[in-house]
């Protein structure tokens, strides 16, 4: 009882003092945005006692202790940092997989899309993704506009976790990730400001909604779908939308000619390399951060389970490729990488070790066959998104079914809940991509896209005076 009340006593300071400091440098702002003097030192008095009072009722009802508490938010912080790598791993990928007339572009459309994903997220998204109470059945709620807190989102008694803004910083950072998915189906063709309008609506709107049938207590989380960290919700929701951009803005010139498919190498396999080890750096945060603490056994078991799922990706992306194309491909075998991560996402902490092995290499075999697949459909894809993210995200997700070790989850209820998200996402950002095109068009012309969009979109070189600029 003694060490209760030392550790209740803890976190009052601990909040009081960060009340005071965030009070003080309010009344240091203050006279610089011209805002009316207030009696902050009355404000901090009222703040302070409120937090103390929330501070003992979650002690007293949750019963974390002020240490088991800053241990698991710093541990959901580092994973947030750890997703926010992977936009940097996205961005290597997918400029590396491209030509280098655009990687200017590629850069740029990533930078945006972080700045996008997070300010929608601040206004609507987090509101929408978890509104509390649903006004139209169990399929919308919203929460209203911006993000904001009280004392008790500053303790355990919002989460025993993490607080309030690690939260929406952590959901923000995958919010961004399904526009990052889209970007490199569409790279080397697509408009930019009219892909900033799909990523701005996609995200700030589709993205949460869809996402608050699971995560946000919606219909499909009272059927008993399972995703843990966003195989469907993340990855074949962004895998869709990519689908619906590449069909819309057509293949590159020069890909498919006469019938027959021409490969269009990238320009740079060690920056595609080193992209994808930074996801897979990045995927210990987005997998173990969805354990949402720092349980030590379910965030090594997940980290365990993600690590193997990827490493048989590799090998099963490897056996396929070799097999078809009589040589091992590198770029093949880095998709298997993420082809086998995706496809363990939706079940990392509950799958088996030796059944994440066979997920992850079904997922790289998945992935190789799906690019060749897309290519006779003559769907171009640069970086082979709609392979990784949407194939591997919807078998990763009906893997939960089969081979979770919880009896709860059901084949079926994970395949309604495929076929749900992939109705709604494809059409959405069909619909979007179409009404895009029809008015301000998505599609450089032809002596833009021939030059690079680097120049064409930018005025500038990725690497000046080295480049020649061509279609090949």
């Amino acid at each position: 009882m003694a060490n209760n009340n030392k550790a209740n006593e803890s976190v009052k300071e601990k909040v009081m003092y960060r009340l005071r400091k965030w009070l003080s440098a309010a009344m240091l702002a203050a006279p610089l945005l011209g805002l009316a003097p207030m009696a902050f030192g009355q404000e901090e008095a009222v703040v302070a006692e409120a937090a103390a009072e929330v501070v003992e009722e979650a002690a007293a009802e949750e019963g974390v202790s002020a240490e088991m508490f800053t241990v698991n938010n710093t541990w959901m912080m580092v994973s947030t940092f750890l997703v926010f790598i992977m936009h940097l791993g996205f961005a290597s990928v997918e400029s590396g997989l491209t030509r280098a007339k655009n990687t200017v572009n590629i850069l740029f459309k990533n930078t945006s899309i972080v700045a996008i994903g997070l300010l929608t997220y601040a206004l609507c998204g987090f509101n929408l993704m978890y509104p509390g109470d649903f006004s139209l059945g169990t399929w919308f709620g919203f929460a209203g506009w911006g993000v904001a807190t009280d004392a008790e989102g500053l303790t355990s008694a919002y989460n025993v976790g993490y607080t309030y803004w690690t939260d929406f910083l952590f959901q923000g950072m995958f919010a961004a990730t399904a526009a990052t998915i889209v970007s490199g189906a569409v790279a080397e063709r697509v408009k930019l400001h009219s892909f900033l309008i799909f990523t701005a609506i996609y995200v700030g709107f589709l993205y949460p909604w869809l996402g608050s049938w699971k995560w946000g207590g919606g219909w499909l989380n009272e059927m008993g779908f399972y995703d843990f960290a966003g195989s469907t919700l993340v990855h074949s929701v962004g895998g869709w939308g990519a689908l619906a951009g590449a069909i819309l803005v057509g293949p590159r010139l020069g890909k498919y000619v006469n019938g027959s498919v021409k490969a269009i190498m990238g320009h740079n396999m060690p920056l595609v390399t080193i992209g994808v080890f930074l996801l897979w750096l990045g995927w210990f945060g987005f997998n173990g951060g969805s354990v949402l603490s720092a349980d030590p056994g379910l965030v090594s078991f997940t980290l365990v389970t993600t690590s193997l799922a990827a490493a048989a990706g590799i090998m099963g992306a490897m056996a396929l490729s070799w097999i078809i194309q009589k040589k091992p491909d590198l770029s093949m075998v880095l998709n298997g990488c993420l082809a086998g991560l995706v496809g363990i996402t939706a079940g990392a902490d509950s799958i088996s070790v030796l059944n994440s092995v066979i997920v992850g290499f079904i997922a790289g075999v998945l992935v190789v066959a799906s690019v060749l697949t897309l290519d006779r459909m003559k769907i171009d894809d640069p970086v082979g998104a709609i392979s990784v993210h949407l194939v591997c995200g919807i078998w990763g997700t009906l893997a939960v079914g089969l081979f979770s070790m919880n009896p709860d989850h059901s084949f079926k209820v994970q395949l309604i809940g495929v076929v749900a998200y992939g109705i709604a996402a494809f059409t959405f950002a069909f619909a979007l991509f179409l009404i895009l095109k029809l008015t301000i068009g998505i599609r450089v012309d032809a002596e833009e896209e021939l030059r690079g969009l680097d120049i064409g979109e930018h005025g500038m070189e990725a690497y000046s005076g080295f480049q020649i600029f061509s279609n090949q």
